[in-house]
């Protein structure tokens, strides 16, 4: 097994300033819209996120919320082993509001396509954009394209992308591992 990476700590802070950055311009002073985070990996993007617009920009009262989409994936009847759902954190009406779909990768777009399906259960959204920290290109199965992107990796289907939070796993980085 090997592994290169594509992101250290700092790369990655920078990254998700620059990320804050084009949300700011679009989004302004995000009264209209809604950060959230695709459950598992999304969250800790989202809160990162969420934090260096607070801190950094000092704006305030930014709704943010993660979206479990277990279930609502075309593949969860095809594991061998029960999945186990994580939680969803919605306690807000997305009805006529901008979403911004938060996750660290877009591989396929199956996750995408299933929180497109899972955020109706809370509403009508406006707009949907998508912010991804990694787009692995040319690997996709459904037509779907990420509106802010971190950072555009040339992968093939033996490479896998692996993003560590020191939070979880003690460390930032984003790495390519060949199995």
């Amino acid at each position: 097994m090997s592994q290169k990476e594509l992101l250290s700590a700092r790369e990655l802070q920078i990254t998700i300033q620059r990320l804050a950055c084009q949300l700011i311009e679009n989004h302004g002073d995000f009264k209209e819209t809604i950060l959230i985070g695709i459950q598992p990996r999304g969250k800790m993007l989202a809160k990162r996120l969420l934090n260096v617009l607070v801190q950094d920009y000092h704006i305030s009262d930014i709704i943010c919320g993660h979206l479990d989409i277990t279930f609502y994936r075309d593949d969860f009847r095809r594991h061998e082993k029960p999945i186990e759902a994580n939680t969803t954190e919605i306690d807000f009406v997305v009805e006529n509001k901008k979403v911004v779909f938060i996750d660290d990768v877009l591989y396929t777009g199956r996750s995408i396509r299933a929180a497109l399906t899972a955020i109706q259960d809370y509403g009508r959204p406006s707009q949907i954009e998508l912010l991804i920290l990694i787009d692995r290109r040319f690997s996709r199965h459904l037509p779907i394209q990420p509106d802010y992107c971190g950072r555009k990796v040339d992968a093939i289907n033996e490479e896998h992308v692996v993003v560590s939070w020191k939070e979880i796993q003690g460390e930032d980085a984003v790495l390519l591992v060949n199995q």
